[in-house]
């Protein structure tokens, strides 16, 4: 449980063994949720600001769904991705561009390769570049033109936190998280970035799948949970979680930050403090083992193998 000592040093979420010996340690805080709502367990200090990174995605698309912009399943999907860079990720992000009379030009987000390591070095041997495009969060940008483009609002300095589209995504957080914003940052696409607790994110993410159908929340909610692939790519655990427990709603956020709600309203989110992304699955599979998950999908999160000479010799693994 949370204490003033948890709060300085945070808790051993997750350890690294090699050979059968234990080299190191990821610490971090985590909450999960009960079906009602209330806190189940928690560690370290899940009540303390963190940026969310991208697990703030679905409050931003829902903000674009509050200033108007209409959006395909799929779009909306792409909307609050953080995408692999494959093809169709590229392929869909072009055309939301070219709907609205904008090219990749318009883009603020920088240049970068794709996420996905298969489709980065796919993309380098074709004698491709670092594009705007390419960047994971190039479907977000997207869509926040087309909003800008559709209520004539300066699309220049779409990613001030002052313009009108980001004080709507301001407002969507802290409504669907029932904080307010602690600080405001700078994500690392350029966007504003809002702090909130850890048990705020697991509550927005709660209060999206419970959300009446037809809402910007559910809107966004059902958009990911049908189109995963778009959210993440083929070879993703939110990925994988969405489409294999039904009714889940599930996105990272860079900085080994993760946020998960069930169909029934049980939620998690943590985040690793060193930002270590390799303990991020087994963090998260025993998260969802904790709420009673039982999927084969989850011992697949939890693989997260150590080589040695290139052959396997540990992993990391749940400490909790």
């Amino acid at each position: 449980m949370t204490s003033s000592a948890t709060a300085v040093i945070p808790p051993v979420l997750a350890e690294v063994v090699r050979s059968g010996f234990v080299e190191g340690h990821h610490r971090g805080s985590l909450v999960l949720l009960a079906a009602d709502g209330t806190i189940e367990l928690s560690a370290g200090d899940p009540t303390a600001p963190v940026f969310p990174r991208s697990s703030n995605k679905p409050m931003q698309a829902a903000a674009l769904l509050r200033a108007g912009v209409e959006l395909s399943a799929e779009r909306l999907a792409l909307a609050a991705a953080s995408h692999s860079g494959e093809p169709f990720h590229l392929g869909l992000a072009r055309k939301m561009l070219a709907d609205h009379g904008l090219s990749e030009a318009d883009l603020q987000t920088p240049p970068d390769l794709p996420l996905d390591p298969v489709e980065a070095e796919a993309y380098l041997a074709a004698g491709n570049v670092r594009e705007r495009i390419t960047m994971n969060c190039s479907g977000k940008h997207a869509a926040m033109l087309a909003a800008c483009a559709l209520n004539g609002w300066d699309a220049a300095s779409y990613l001030d936190p002052r313009h009108p589209l980001q004080r709507l995504v301001l407002s969507e957080i802290e409504d669907a998280s029932g904080e307010t914003v602690a600080s405001v940052g700078t994500d690392g696409c350029g966007a504003p970035l809002m702090a909130i607790s850890l048990v705020g994110l697991a509550r927005a993410f709660r209060s999206y799948v419970l959300a009446e159908p037809g809402t910007p929340q559910r809107r966004v909610a059902d958009a990911m949970r049908a189109h995963p692939e778009y959210v993440a790519g083929t070879r993703r655990p939110d990925t994988w979680l969405m489409r294999e427990v039904p009714g889940t709603l599930s996105k990272m956020g860079a900085e080994a930050v993760q946020a998960v709600a069930l169909a029934d309203g049980r939620a998690l989110a943590f985040k690793i403090d060193d930002g270590s992304g390799r303990a991020l699955g087994p963090v998260l599979a025993r998260g969802l083992q904790l709420l009673g998950v039982d999927a084969p999908v989850v011992a697949r999160i939890a693989d997260a193998p150590l080589l040695g000479g290139g052959q396997r010799v540990g992993q990391v693994r749940a400490a909790f």
